[in-house]
């Protein structure tokens, strides 16, 4: 799906740029003083939730320790694994509220590499009154990383499926032998882990981490998939949940199976905003008026198709590569000044400055790809089974979205070789007798578009909506919008939240 961190980990492809890093090293322990909140129905989980945490210092002002789940939660008292926590306590001990646990997206996001970057998102106000904690799901990171064999689809970028209408692309049946093989190679490399890492098994692990912690009631900040993860706890445990935000929403009506054209909407409304203030820029070299902005945007790629352009070195950039970078860019506003140097530097003949766009554009987890198909395949029956029915499906991507469309139609193939069968499916969530739930959308979020965060919150028995008239993926952000900010703080810090229907411009 899409992670909000720093860097932005990605949509599903190649688009792999459209759609995080390890806990550090520890030093000597501490166990924590408050006892575990145990659920009075944890039956045969209640060990699990009784552990204690050893915590040790790392990083500046970071404590890391290992909470130990079980690897099927139908056999408690089987194989277990152990998921890496990272927190850093409330600056305001006597007026500190609870843990705040964090997801920044992906699936394959690192919670843990999240957090220690939180400060750069998260105000002060909220950082005084939270013991601030990122983990690694299950299958991410430092929490039993889902591994695959290192040939394994090497050819498919992203390990996902590659358009190969595409110049220089495998044909349709490559595709399927490369996705077959990085299926394969998956499971000889994780075993039985690579059925137990869905979205249900992480809600249920952020239970117990939530037990384990000493808080009665989970308070929750995730974006983008961080959403998904966040509702399905609110489905599971709707008794315990505290004050939860989902910013940047995904509809799980939609999640997994029907992502791909609606995404690829949002992201043509992205570009379009994207066009629109370029055109008012003297640096911008797609010319004055956003509609002929377009048509020399998509000649461009056309030309690059034909032709790709030199970059560093070896380098080249080809038309999928360009249009990945162009997706990764919209994800961040502050991005668009890069995005618009490197347009002009492609108009030249150029492709340096848009392969640069990666760095800035996404993050670099070492398995976030693995971790990112092993969660969408077990979510979920696949899409679509093969590329015929891909290319019946091309035209109503083309006509959704002329430019992100086709691309993303070939990310439905992704699971159809998948060596592991779905555990869930696509469903509303109400959550009924959960506390408030705040839900946040921007309205030109590229990745995860608006209408799924009016979803959300719609479905949701006890659903707020908070929209922001803004571009970009995810609205928080302490250097961001001061009317989200102050909603967003005084729910997550005074229990009130805003009215349903709030907008901040």
């Amino acid at each position: 799906m899409m992670s909000r961190g720093r860097g932005r980990l990605g949509l599903l492809t190649a688009a792999a740029v459209l759609l995080g890093l390890a806990a550090a090293g520890c030093a000597t322990g501490k166990t924590d003083a408050r006892p575990p909140s145990v659920p009075a129905d944890a039956g045969a989980l209640r060990g699990f939730y009784e552990q204690r945490i050893t915590w040790k210092a790392c990083d500046s002002g970071f404590e890391c320790g290992r909470v130990k789940v079980p690897l099927d939660y139908a056999h408690p008292g089987g194989d277990t694994i152990t998921l890496a926590v990272m927190r850093k306590p409330a600056a305001d001990r006597r007026q500190r509220i609870g843990s705040l646990l964090l997801n920044p997206g992906g699936p394959g996001g690192s919670g843990v590499d999240f957090a220690r970057v939180s400060g750069e998102v998260l105000t002060d106000r909220l950082r005084a009154r939270y013991d601030i904690v990122g983990f690694d799901p299950r299958g991410v990171g430092k929490s039993a990383a889902i591994r695959c064999a290192p040939d394994a689809g090497a050819g498919v970028y992203g390990r996902q499926a590659r358009n190969p209408r595409a110049r220089a692309e495998p044909t349709a049946s490559e595709v399927a032998d490369e996705l077959k093989k990085f299926g394969a190679g998956c499971r000889a490399q994780s075993g039985e882990l690579l059925a137990h890492v869905s979205t249900v098994e992480a809600a249920k692990d952020m239970d117990v981490l939530r037990g384990v912690l000493g808080d009665a009631r989970l308070h929750y900040l995730g974006f983008s998939y961080g959403t998904q993860l966040g509702a399905v706890y609110a489905e599971l445990f709707p008794a315990r949940v505290g004050r939860l935000v989902l910013d940047s929403a995904v509809d799980p009506r939609a999640w997994p199976t029907d992502a791909s054209i609606v995404q690829a909407r949002g992201f043509e409304v992205a570009l379009d905003s994207f066009l629109a203030d370029c055109a008012q820029r003297s640096d911008c070299a797609l010319g004055t008026d956003p509609a002929a902005a377009r048509r020399r945007l998509v000649g461009l790629l056309e030309h690059i198709d034909r032709r790709p352009l030199p970059g560093e070195g070896a380098q080249t950039l080809d038309k999928e590569t360009a249009i990945g970078l162009i997706g990764g860019a919209l994800y961040d506003k502050r991005a668009w000044p890069l995005l618009r140097t490197a347009l002009q530097q492609a108009m030249s003949g150029k492709g340096a400055a848009m392969l640069q766009l990666a760095d800035s554009s996404h993050g670099a987890d070492d398995n976030s790809a693995e971790a990112m198909q092993s969660i969408i395949c077990l979510d979920g029956p696949p899409s679509l089974t093969s590329a015929d029915q891909v290319e019946a499906r091309l035209p109503a991507f083309r006509e959704a979205a002329p430019v992100f469309g086709e691309m993303l139609a070939w990310t439905e193939l992704r699971c159809a070789y998948w060596p592991v069968k779905p555990t869930g499916r696509p469903h509303a969530i109400t959550a009924r007798g959960a506390a408030p739930i705040l839900v946040v959308g921007n309205l030109r979020d590229p990745a995860t578009p608006y209408a799924w965060a009016e979803g959300l919150a719609g479905q949701l028995s006890s659903g707020v909506l908070l929209t922001h008239d803004g571009d970009g993926h995810g609205a928080y952000d302490k250097r961001g919008n001061a009317c989200v900010n102050d909603a967003v703080d005084t729910y997550l810090i005074e229990g009130r939240p805003p009215v349903n229907g709030t907008r901040c411009g």
